[in-house]
């Protein structure tokens, strides 16, 4: 009697566990079914929309992989949570990130918080000297920033945190940073004056300290978060034209906890079968939603476009800052990975750009050109200014029989001053004759573009009084 209740039950358990997965599949295939219910203008408006949100994740985890996951790579830095200093500048062999800075030796590191949070020790630096910690989320937001503008150059503690930490802040700390992404990096820049001051900054470098917060304080570390199966990323070709771009933005989104801003734009993405670990699937699509995602991507980049073209037109946008200072403007924050991935915060630094010369014609090496600083109106600066070239359209620094990759404020001792006290920049392929050779900055022999970059700039360079002279074409 007991044996046939117990085949009952076992039975009537079955019947039940059936029924739920029936309801559970019913529920998944209506979810589906809303999916390929919507029509390919529809679908092609929430991927356009999801890219250009997606873009700065996907192109930022791209760097990160080359930088701090794949050892085989030539820019491999170093492990998650280990200080790489680099003690020169970058040169046309570094070709992970583009629109580099060649103005400061960097130290790089990548922030993994899912474990527990990671402290900054900060030694003191001389007064006049530049330095500053950048602090980018997954997003690309500069969350915050430690460096001569903000914290000064008298050292300190700092501690970074994941958006999951809730310890106690032990003492000794200068200030706690909450990071709103679990993965995040940062990177020093330190002032360099000339190819002489290298060793003293080699020894600023040396005295950056980084630990964890266990390490910090002597005590066992917690059990470590599991290890990360980073998917390998796109080119950055085909982040531009593949489907696998969602794939891997649902991979990375992981890491970012839903911000209460985006709660409904993560609802409408899901849609289409973008989000957090989600599995996105273009194998049953038909071909007219395939076409309208590839179409999608397509509207994004016509979106950046006109973003490129204000600011050829001397149109000032900052892309870079917070997730407050951006005000979720997802475009521009698209533009500032496009443009020089990891770019400062205004009040750090600006970079006017020379996409174009003053007829408004794309910048080409067979071309000469100049750029004239008038008496008293060099960039206005409270820290130093450069000029640096970048051939198009990698946007990577441009080799040259002089080795010189830019032109800077620390170099004004050796530039030839015109007649009238100016200063003019000579841009072109070849040299411009040894008199004026001081002055020049070599162009490669096609497309190009040219960067100018104000560390600390003064009042009237940020809301826009002071502008950049124009690039004039001589031929």
């Amino acid at each position: 009697m007991k044996r046939t209740l117990t085949i009952r039950v076992a039975f009537i358990l079955i019947i039940i566990l059936f029924a739920c997965n029936q309801t559970s599949q019913n529920t998944e295939n209506a979810g589906d079914e809303k999916k390929l219910a919507l029509t390919p203008d529809q679908v092609r408006t929430i991927i356009k929309e999801a890219y250009i949100y997606g873009f700065p994740i996907v192109d930022n985890c791209r760097v990160q992989y080359s930088y701090f996951v794949n050892k085989e790579d030539p820019d491999y830095k170093a492990p998650w949570n280990v200080l790489k200093n680099i003690p020169r500048v970058f040169t046309p062999e570094d070709k992970a990130i583009q629109t580099p800075n060649s103005d400061t030796p960097y130290s790089w590191i990548g922030l993994d918080l899912r474990t527990e949070p990671i402290i900054f020790i900060i030694p003191a630096i001389e007064k006049n000297r530049y330095w500053s910690l950048q602090l980018i989320d997954l997003y690309t937001h500069n969350f915050d920033y430690l460096g001569t503008r903000t914290t000064g150059n008298n050292g300190g503690t700092y501690m970074i945190t994941g958006p999951r930490w809730n310890g106690t802040v032990p003492k000794g700390i200068t200030k706690v940073i909450r990071c709103e992404t679990e993965i995040a990096s940062a990177q020093f820049r330190t002032q360099l004056y000339n190819p002489s001051d290298l060793e003293n900054v080699r020894r600023i470098q040396n005295k950056y300290i980084v630990k964890t917060l266990s390490s910090y304080l002597g005590q066992p570390a917690p059990a470590p978060a599991s290890p990360i199966n980073f998917l390998k990323p796109l080119t950055p070709q085909s982040e531009r034209t593949s489907l696998q771009f969602f794939t891997n933005l649902n991979f990375y989104l992981q890491f970012c906890p839903t911000h209460p801003s985006e709660k409904e734009l993560m609802e409408k993405f899901t849609k289409v079968g973008i989000g957090a670990g989600k599995f996105f699937d273009t194998t049953n699509l038909t071909p007219d939603i395939k076409a309208a995602m590839h179409e999608g991507i397509a509207d994004a980049w016509t979106e950046f476009e006109t973003i490129q073209k204000r600011l050829a037109m001397g149109e000032l946008i900052y892309p870079f800052g917070t997730r407050d200072s951006l005000k979720n403007n997802y475009l521009y924050r698209m533009a500032g990975a496009v443009l020089g991935i990891y770019g400062n915060t205004k009040e750090e630094a600006i970079y006017p750009p020379y996409y174009t010369d003053d007829k408004g014609q794309k910048l080409n090496g067979s071309n000469r050109y100049v750029i004239h600083f008038a008496p008293g109106q060099l960039p206005p600066v409270n820290s130093f200014w450069s000029i640096t070239m970048y051939t198009q359209p990698a946007s990577l620094l441009v080799a040259n029989p002089i080795n010189r990759y830019l032109l800077n404020s620390p170099m004004l001792p050796q530039f030839k001053k015109d007649a009238d006290g100016g200063i003019t920049i000579y841009i072109q392929n070849t040299t411009p004759g040894k008199t004026k050779e001081s002055n020049w900055l070599p162009a490669p022999d096609g497309p190009f573009s040219v960067i100018m970059r104000l560390y600390l700039p003064k009042e009237e360079a940020i809301i826009g009084k002071w502008h950049a002279p124009p690039m004039t074409l001589v031929n």
